[in-house]
């Protein structure tokens, strides 16, 4: 298997992280508004290296997937899915992108049309997508902007499809651009925001959502089950294929070994090896233990 590393160099204003106005919040129900800011501080983890996209060849595969991590992440949150799919056959390419660089419009062309370059470069007549977070947003947005013709299955890892409660309630706090960034204020739930704009999926899609939060603050602002970033009915979107929720954090689903044998299941046939669609259909016919 041959690799090939190349660095995508971005201008010193795409990378600045832009600051916001910096003005003192009110009060927030469950603690001072003040803690919440700093525990929001001390939680963004920014890229702050040269973004590198790596793209792998596989041998005769004629199959590559891209790789998308998500809001403050970089490549190397994907590259354990990344790693496992290469052993499974398939070219990948591991796209980094300055997260807070831009708003969607911007960063979505720049995230998807790097992957889509790389695995036509290496040969791939199909192209398959692993996003993390707005990672999937960028790609529907993309792919609804300029249709991908070559487009093959989508595996979206906690995508906040129909939005996220916490971007409506920290939208206007002093410090949110910070640590969310321009594309990530756009993924609240209100009608303006990129979300709601984005329609049906014409692809074939699995969704993975978690529920193992370990952050209760932003846990508190989002209704049932969720990641601590995403809630699990906020994950879904009308026309996907197949879907699973994991125990995994928003932050660590990436890293599973469960959603990265799932995902390999999806992009090789279609269906995840462990949700509810694929297992009760088996419970019936008696092919599974506790029929």
């Amino acid at each position: 298997m041959e690799s090939i590393d190349k660095t995508v160099v971005y201008s010193d204003k795409q990378l600045a992280a832009p600051l916001g106005t910096m003005h003192f919040m009110k009060t927030f129900p469950i603690v001072r508004s003040g803690a919440i800011a700093a525990f929001l501080l001390v939680s963004l983890q920014a890229c702050v290296t040269t973004p590198q996209t790596t793209v792998a060849a596989a041998p005769s595969s004629e199959e590559c997937v891209v790789l998308i991590h998500g809001l403050n992440r970089s490549w190397r949150a994907m590259e354990p899915m990344a790693e496992a799919l290469r052993t499974a056959g398939f070219s990948t390419v591991n796209v980094d992108y300055p997260s807070q660089s831009g708003p969607v419009e911007t960063l979505a062309p720049m995230a998807v049309e790097t992957g889509l370059s790389g695995c036509r470069d290496a040969g791939a007549k199909r192209i398959h997508f692993v996003t993390h977070s707005i990672g999937g947003i960028l790609l529907r947005y993309a792919h609804q902007t300029s249709p991908i013709p070559d487009l093959g299955r989508v595996v979206m890892l906690a995508p906040p499809n129909q939005g996220s409660e916490v971007i409506d309630i920290t939208r206007d706090w002093p410090t949110s651009e910070l640590f969310a960034g321009e594309a990530g204020l756009q993924l609240g739930t209100d009608p303006g925001g990129i979300p709601s704009q984005l329609g049906t999926v014409d692809f074939e899609l699995g969704v993975i959502a978690g529920t193992g939060s370990i952050n209760f603050v932003m846990s508190a602002m989002l209704p049932g089950p969720n990641d601590g970033k995403v809630s699990v009915e906020s994950t879904r979107v009308e026309g996907m294929a197949d879907f699973l929720i994991v125990s995994n954090s928003h932050r660590y689903i990436t890293e599973s070994e469960e959603v990265i044998r799932n995902t390999t299941s999806f992009l090789r046939g279609g269906s995840f090896v462990d949700s509810v669609a694929h297992i009760e259909p088996a419970r019936k016919r008696g092919a599974l233990p506790g029929s």
